[in-house]
């Protein structure tokens, strides 16, 4: 096969490609140029997509011997990511640009730009497993990225390659300390690679400005004021600009976000506990959703955040009734269904988060209540 290697400049896309060309597979390195001005990108050992990530993407192609290009896709990324991700937050929403990355860019602006070309597949460092079409959990446990890549189709999942995702990552670091590459020892990026400080209110609030509203509690108390609710999200507890706890002394969660109304609502943790997601652009990985309930297990983070449930398609929709309550729920935000199983969890599908409830919806039968928020 002739497959095109998404190069981030990190040790897990420089492996991936490394067993690609083991795999005796036609291999051409790739870096994605993300910012007009990739300067501003943080670099160093918390950076990601910087012009320090593309100069050690490229000395790791020089070392596996494949051919190696910068490809801009700014203009595409802004687009896509950085300005839904700020849409995204005026609107009350908790969005994960990681999984709009993979969704818009990786698997789909790259992954068609590829196939033009000529390539059959872009393989990337992701920790996953993907095997006759079917998307499971990483070996690795702590590293796996299978959530963020629940928003593929069945098309876009037949066009991808995760190398790396059936191995743990400290072999993955001594794998490529064995094949020289430099990068073997270079932290993991964290955080948004688009907010050069690490300040995700302030960046937002550049992008957004001012839009003051009030902070009441459960009863519609007014507690105080803020300057807009892209400075919060379901389940936050600090940074919340109000002068201590309840009254009776328990500290105060955000429970709500009306962006309409520019009020964001707090109360206590028993409030942040949800029986019912409902989600729009449901996804299904095997390309065809499922006639009826289907039991599985529902994710709504990229870390932790997992309970069985009782899933269903319902009106072009998903509806997730939950057998264990879950907390800090934002619209948004992915819900992943996985199907367990001994060999690696099966991702079934996604969709995006549009409302959840926290009246317990029987398990045999019933949609998500319309008090759903």
């Amino acid at each position: 096969m002739r497959v095109l290697a998404a190069m981030s400049g990190g040790v897990d896309s420089a492996v991936a490609a490394a067993r690609a060309v083991d795999a005796g597979h036609e291999v051409v390195g790739v870096h994605l140029a993300l910012s007009a001005t990739p300067g501003t990108l943080r670099t160093g050992a918390r950076g990601c997509c910087s012009k320090e990530d593309a100069g050690d993407a490229r000395r790791a192609a020089d070392v596996l011997g494949i051919p190696f290009y910068v490809w801009d896709f700014a203009d595409r990324f802004k687009e896509d990511v950085i300005d839904d991700f700020v849409a995204a937050y005026a609107a009350g929403e908790t969005p994960n640009p990681c999984l709009r990355c993979n969704e818009k860019i990786k698997f789909s602006a790259l992954a068609d730009r590829a196939v033009a070309l000529g390539f059959d597949a872009v393989v990337t460092g992701h920790y996953a497993r993907l095997e006759d079409g079917v998307l499971r959990r990483a070996v690795d446990a702590e590293k796996d990225q299978s959530y963020v890549l629940a928003v593929l189709t069945a098309d876009q999942l037949t066009r991808a390659m995760f190398p790396v995702g059936d191995t743990p990552k400290p072999q993955i670091r001594a794998e490529a300390a064995e094949r020289g590459l430099a990068v073997a020892s270079k932290p993991d990026s964290h955080d948004i690679c688009f907010i050069p400080s690490g300040d995700t209110r302030a960046f937002l609030g550049a992008k957004i400005g001012i839009r003051p509203g009030a902070i009441v509690d459960s009863d519609g108390q007014r507690l105080g004021e803020h300057e807009g609710v892209h400075g919060f999200t379901i389940g936050q507890r600090k940074g919340l600009g109000l002068p201590g706890p309840a009254p009776d002394g328990r500290p105060r969660y955000v429970t709500d976000i009306d962006p309409d109304s520019g009020t964001v609502r707090v109360g206590g943790a028993e409030e942040l506990e949800v029986w019912t997601v409902r989600a729009d652009r449901p996804i299904w990985t095997s390309g065809v959703a499922p006639d009826g309930p289907i039991e599985c297990v529902a994710q709504v983070r990229a870390h932790g955040g997992t309970a069985p449930a009782i899933a269903e398609a319902v009106d072009g929709g998903l509806e997730v009734r939950l057998r264990e309550p879950l907390t800090g729920v934002a619209r948004g935000q992915a819900v992943v269904l996985y199907r367990p199983d001994g060999a690696g969890d099966e991702v079934l599908g996604s969709g995006t988060i549009s409302g959840t409830g926290r009246a317990r919806v029987a398990e045999t039968a019933g949609s998500v209540p319309d008090t759903a928020r």
